[in-house]
């Protein structure tokens, strides 16, 4: 059942509670209110000067990175929860009415914070998707609508009791990512390997364009079909819901979890065989590995695996390929998958996975990479030392190959297929008692990754677009010399890297959905110009 937030019945007070100093900002907000009341939506908040207000416990309540919860962060000039797709409709055309900025928040995972900021205080209205968050399963045609404001948890759950336990979806592991934007950029997870990403099995869509619009797949561009489905979030308008594939899973899988922690020679040598082992395992054997240091000096590696097949197969697979990992019978637990589910999102039980609040927030900084040869014993021996300088790293390797190696790197905008071994992705967080120190780790970790820059991919230096990195270039146009703005030029900076040779294709999808730029971010996708 979707999760309803009503508060219609603040409206007024939240109302009076905003200063009357600007005339203008005053005039805005009432013909704002006035063009959602006539439309039939009641469930909007303007801010206030409390602090305990109802705008601002539901601005924070989906910030999930807290570096874009501080004082200094843009705030929105509404917050608007549209009850269903007409209401989305006309929230759009409202925001665009009132020469808003429109932002768009699924779950609020963004690394950037891109679906609920802006860059230069450009006065923005936020809506936000957590009332549609209905999930709808056809467990006979294998096919589920999902409203895009529903988190991942909040599909594999209904999957797996309406299928009784048969039937699943492949994207991440973190249950309280909203699947709007996660499906938007690709959608890696433990089933990719065998099933591709979340975007590729997407059958259908709605998208509501910049007109208000209600677009399906028959009624849209093939063009703009294709970029929606790993070209980002943010750049095309604002998906309201995803027909899905769903993938047959078997009774029981396979899951564990090893750490080892000691001298770093040893652990290097174990990551190193891990390069040639994960890629190439069968296609239904996911294993990841976490490298970070310890207070002693010494590293840590932590393995995550999940199988899709009884235990004694992968004891076997394991003991076969991957003998160092010395693992035994005792490490590794068979489940449901349901319950592998649960176990990845770290949670305790399978209701938790209707919980959008059931994680830990924190401040951190994330960057990626994708590996394409395998790195020498003694460069993870020096990368693995450099982890002991700083705690509050971590560096984690996903596997490819399988799946995500035969589908073609055209097929969607997501282009890392054939050729890639594994991704990176670099992390570093800190606490709020740490706030002042900010700056600091951020610099380790670009340090870090310049580091790495010899054992990627190159030319460009490619990247996850669902891992944001403002680092990569933003959306402050230069002016060429005959005084107009290079835009699609400009964007290549980081589009080459996030979408390689797909990028010039996703600029005519945008150049068709949205001429006018009316959905865009610091990192998002240009028009050509007129």
């Amino acid at each position: 059942m979707p999760v309803l937030i009503f508060f219609l019945f603040l409206l007024s007070t939240t109302i009076q509670a905003q200063p009357q100093t600007n005339t203008s900002y005053n005039t805005s907000k009432a013909m704002l209110s006035n063009c959602l009341l006539y439309r039939g939506i009641g469930n909007f908040s303007f801010p206030s000067n409390s602090l305990s207000s109802p705008f601002t416990h539901f601005l924070s309540s989906s910030i999930q990175n807290l570096r874009f919860s501080l004082p200094s962060t843009p705030k929105p000039a509404v917050i608007i929860f549209p009850l269903s797709r007409q209401q989305l409709q006309h929230a759009v055309l409202c925001l665009r009415q009132s020469s808003l900025t429109i932002r768009v928040r699924s779950g609020g995972h963004s690394y950037e914070g891109l679906s609920y900021t802006v860059s230069h205080r450009t006065p923005f209205g936020l809506i936000d998707l957590t009332n549609l968050n209905r999930v709808q399963v056809d467990p006979g045609s294998a096919t589920a609508w999902v409203e895009s404001g529903a988190t991942l948890g909040e599909i594999y759950y209904s999957v797996a009791v309406e299928s009784n336990g048969t039937l699943g979806f492949t994207a991440g592991s973190c249950s309280t990512v909203g699947s709007g934007g996660h499906i938007s950029g690709g959608g890696f997870g433990l089933l990719s390997r065998k099933y591709g990403l979340a975007a590729d099995n997407v059958l259908d869509l709605v998208l509501i364009g910049p007109d208000g619009r209600a677009l399906n797949r028959s009624l849209m561009d093939e063009d703009v079909f294709w970029a929606v489905r790993g070209g980002g979030g943010g750049s095309w308008g604002v998906i309201y819901a995803w027909k899905l594939q769903l993938v047959p899973v078997p009774n029981r899988v396979t899951w564990f979890t090893i750490s080892q922690s000691g001298p770093i020679e040893p652990l290097a040598s174990l990551v190193h065989k891990w390069q040639y082992v994960a890629p190439n395992l069968p296609d239904e054997f996911y294993v990841s590995t976490t490298i970070s240091g310890s207070e002693d000096g010494n590293g840590s590696v932590f393995f995550t695996g999940l199988y899709l097949g009884p235990r004694e197969s992968a004891f076997s697979i394991l003991g076969d390929t991957y003998p160092e990992l010395r693992i035994g019978q005792s490490d590794l637990q068979e489940m449901s998958w349901i319950e592998s589910v649960v176990k990845a999102a770290g949670l305790n039980s399978i209701s938790d996975l209707r919980n959008r609040s059931k994680n830990t927030k924190s401040f951190f900084k994330a960057k990626s990479d994708y590996v394409q040869s395998p790195i020498s014993k003694e460069s993870l021996n020096e990368t693995m030392l450099r982890l002991t300088k700083e705690l509050g790293a971590r560096v984690q390797f996903d596997p490819y190959g399988g799946a995500m190696a035969r589908i073609g790197g055209r097929d969607l905008p997501f282009p890392h297929r054939a050729g890639n071994l594994f991704s990176i992705q670099y992390l570093i967080y800190w606490t709020k008692e740490e706030e002042s120190m900010e700056n600091r780790y951020i610099a380790w970790l670009r340090d870090f990754y310049a580091y790495m820059g010899s054992f990627v991919s190159k030319n460009p230096r490619a990247t996850y677009v669902n891992y944001l990195d403002l680092d990569l270039g933003t959306n402050n146009w230069t002016v060429v010399g005959n005084g107009t703005v290079d835009e699609v030029k400009h964007a290549r900076t980081w589009g080459d890297a996030y979408f390689l040779w797909n990028y010039d294709r996703l600029v005519r999808a945008k150049t068709k959905i949205d001429p006018e730029n009316v959905f865009n971010n610091a990192q998002s996708i240009p028009p050509l110009p007129k």
